[in-house]
């Protein structure tokens, strides 16, 4: 039983034996876990064995264990007052983070000229936390986040707002990285496009300045690539036309963001930046781009429904059903996990790999284990939503023992 609980945090999801060991869990295991507190412990282990530990978010894993142990029968207080110091501490670390980015989000005032745009920065940073787990990461989160906030613009522009023809000049025009190219865009495009060029070329000097490298060529390819795999998703929905499953994984990857926020996170960190770590960026190591196939069909499994009932694109879900001729959506859900749950296996073989920074690696796989917190719960509200999610990480303080 110890072996498989173990084991069960380098599984992954849906596997046969911790299936099995889920089962004797809830019938015979309170036989065999510790008297002093077995409430904790039976909980806990099956806790990971319906979900590996290996897959859940670094930091909301924490806050949870210490809600848990503040009940067990066996605690020892002191460990529980330095944990909920911790706590508190990166609280308040994530806290003045947030206000720095909600300030910047509201003096570049895109929301007020692009009312029909996402207004999210606090859901944005949420990511960030959950890439950036460790309190030493600040200018990360915070340059990452900014991204972020024009990523969810951009794709509402591409998803609800902009026609074909605008997109495909838009798309140009980012292409071209030069202020002199967006003089034929709308107005609104215009807006999105200086937001972009300018947080681009500052979060750039940043990097100048911090790590004494030059990387502006590289990030604003990543935002070349995401443009055009946004633009072939456009031309996909305007024609009615549903790729194959493994078109529109790969482009999916990539229009997810993925590639661009590992991009980013990769000079960002500023580790081993050796000619050879740099040069992996183009192309995009796969590292990158597997953990952007999982956050892509997380991202279909949570939002599938809703996209599909205000007539968006195809997600991996419709194409996979489509190509096998397969009429019912929850054999095709079930393929869809069934496919992240190979692509974890895969994940975590290019997690061995040396050649990558370590703090690149983990950014790499937190990306994944994010990308299943935010949508594994999809549309059901009588779960945990995001806001909840952030409202425990960064707002809620631990009760006192007391």
């Amino acid at each position: 039983m110890l072996s498989l609980y173990e084991a069960s945090y380098l599984g992954t999801e849906d596997e046969e034996i911790l299936k099995k060991a889920l089962e004797f869990s809830r019938t015979r295991l309170h036989e065999f876990i510790s008297h002093t507190s077995p409430e904790i412990g039976y909980r806990h282990i099956v806790r990971s064995l319906t979900l590996p530990k290996h897959l859940r978010m670094a930091r909301l894993e924490a806050r949870n264990y210490m809600d848990e142990y503040r009940h067990a029968s066996n605690q020892i207080p002191a460990l529980l007052e330095l944990a909920k110091l911790d706590n508190d501490m990166i609280q308040s670390l994530h806290q003045t983070e947030l206000a720095e980015i909600c300030r910047w989000w509201k003096e570049l005032g895109l929301i007020e000229k692009l009312s029909f745009a996402r207004d999210r920065p606090t859901e944005c940073f949420l990511w960030t936390v959950g890439i950036f787990p460790e309190p030493c990461y600040t200018n990360c989160r915070i340059e990452l986040t900014k991204t972020i906030c024009i990523l969810d613009v951009i794709d509402d522009i591409f998803d609800n707002y902009g026609t074909l023809d605008q997109l495909v000049l838009f798309t140009h025009a980012i292409k071209r990285w030069d202020l002199d190219a967006m003089e034929q865009l709308p107005e609104y495009m215009k807006i999105c496009y200086m937001a972009l060029y300018n947080t681009t070329n500052e979060i750039s000097y940043s990097i100048q300045k911090e790590h004494g490298i030059t990387v502006v060529s590289y990030l604003k390819r990543t935002w070349m690539d995401m443009f055009d795999a946004y633009l072939e998703e456009a031309k996909w929905f305007n024609s009615g036309h549903v790729p194959s499953f493994r078109t529109y994984l790969d482009n999916g990857a990539i229009s997810v963001g993925s590639c661009m926020a590992l991009v980013h996170a990769t000079f960002l960190i500023g580790d081993g930046l050796s000619k050879e770590t740099i040069s992996m960026m183009k192309p995009y190591p796969r590292l990158f781009t597997c953990s952007g196939e999982i956050l892509r069909l997380w991202d279909d499994l949570g939002t599938s429904t809703e996209e599909q009932e205000r007539g968006d694109n195809a997600s991996s879900i419709q194409c996979f059903m489509g190509e096998n001729n397969i009429r019912d959506e929850n054999e095709g859900r079930k393929h869809i996990r069934l496919v992240i749950r190979n692509l974890w296996r895969e994940l975590n073989g290019l997690a061995m790999n040396k050649t990558v920074p370590l703090s690149v690696v983990k950014a790499s796989l937190n990306m994944a284990r994010t990308a299943q917190v935010i949508y594994q719960h999809g549309d059901d509200k009588s779960t945990f939503t995001v806001d909840d999610y952030v409202q425990t990480l960064i707002f809620s303080s631990l009760p006192s023992n007391h």
